[in-house]
């Protein structure tokens, strides 16, 4: 079976440059981590990766891996792909036709021994659990098992990183299940870093250690998914990563004590008010799982739990759990959350009813004033 040396390796990225294809973008990823990539299309993503790899030279900046420099323009210094051993995986997987899925995997041992090529391209297929399928060409197997070929020769490098485009957006969803819950299981076996892009966000919360948010080429923050999704860094940040609760307010004060002032409410917030300023302008996010329902009849008082009335706009039932959005008198803003159908029902919630919610302290994020402006209405 072939072995990964133990060795930590960090892969550090620190690419800039102003065209054609605009980068700012600095994270790094360590070995045995994996660090998801995400953002819109045109974000840079599947550049970066490609500069990691040695595809695509930057006009500035530098990458490392375990000390060693891969690239720096400084210098003039750009290591070929073969001499930074890196393993890649394409969203198209990438195979070559004629050969067989054996034959692909024993293309990245060219460095072996025919036997010891073959040995080790078997052992590889077995890994990604192709067993008897080592004879068939591509278009002979399924999406999925194309991908696992894919893989097994990327591995099959020995590879210092992994990079993986789009792994799985070419297969179905049952199959880019498993696949996803492989490459969990594998990545506990290798410990190189190894950086993924994907526009899937529910993909990148469930494989990522952290998430690097890019957008016009550049990173905008990094961290562990459910930080980023609880508190991301800026409104731009909470937009890339599909938050849609965000508002604006301003910061006043009322009793002796810092409130966050949104339409005719006064909202507390567990943390971050008492060192603003009064009067500033600020953008706020709240998680949908920080919205809380009140029972008909039976409106919460609880302290830190911010009351405020909304009526429904939309409710979209889906299975088990229903969808639905808020809208208020002060602000074109509505806030969305997710609610057990079956409570829906048993509240009577209806398109257009009244209804009183809870905007929980613990939940509430303070962000810098975004431009443009929130569409709140000053209230009299």
């Amino acid at each position: 079976m072939p072995e990964f040396s133990e060795s930590p390796a960090r892969l550090a990225v620190s690419l800039h440059q102003p065209g054609p294809i605009p980068l700012g973008a600095d994270f790094h990823c360590d070995a045995g981590e994996l660090l998801a990539l995400v953002g819109p299309s045109g974000s840079g993503k599947t550049t970066l990766l490609r500069a990691i790899a040695g595809l695509y030279r930057p006009a500035a900046g530098r990458i490392a891996c375990g000390g060693e420099t891969w690239f720096d323009a400084g210098v003039r210094l750009s290591l070929p792909p073969q001499r930074r051993r890196v393993g890649l995986v394409f969203q198209d997987y990438a195979l070559f036709p004629h050969l067989t899925a054996l034959g692909n995997v024993m293309v990245a041992l060219d460095h072996l021994p025919p036997r010891e090529r073959r040995e080790q391209a078997t052992a590889w297929l077995a890994r990604v659990r192709l067993e008897g399928l080592a004879e068939r060409h591509p278009a002979e197997l399924s999406g999925g098992q194309r991908q696992r070929v894919a893989l097994a020769r990327a591995l099959a490098r020995n590879p210092r990183v992994l990079l993986l485009d789009e792994p799985f957006s070419a297969v179905d969803q049952v199959t880019r299940r498993r696949l996803q819950r492989e490459l969990a299981m594998l990545r506990e076996q290798i410990r190189i870093p190894i950086v993924l892009v994907t526009h899937d966000l529910d993909e990148a919360a469930a494989l990522a250690d952290r998430l690097c948010v890019l957008h016009g080429g550049r990173s905008l923050q990094a961290g562990p998914p459910e930080a980023l999704f609880r508190r991301p860094a800026s409104p731009e940040v909470a937009r890339v990563l599909d938050r849609h609760n965000l508002f604006e307010g301003e910061v006043v004060e009322e009793g002796g004590e810092r409130r966050l002032a949104w339409g005719p409410w006064r909202l507390e917030a567990a943390e971050g008010l008492a060192t603003l300023p009064l009067g500033k302008r600020v953008s706020w996010y709240l998680p949908p799982s920080d919205v809380v329902l009140h029972r008909r009849g039976r409106p919460s008082q609880g302290e830190r739990e911010n009351p405020v009335q909304a009526r429904v706009e939309t409710l979209v039932v889906l299975g088990g759990m229903t969808a639905v959005t808020l809208a208020f008198d002060h602000t074109e803003r509505t806030l969305g959350f997710e609610i057990a159908t079956h409570a829906a029902r048993r509240n009577g919630l209806a398109r257009g009813e009244a209804v009183q919610v809870s905007l929980l302290a613990a939940g509430i994020h303070l962000m810098g004033a975004e431009t443009p402006p929130d569409t709140t209405r000053t209230m009299t």
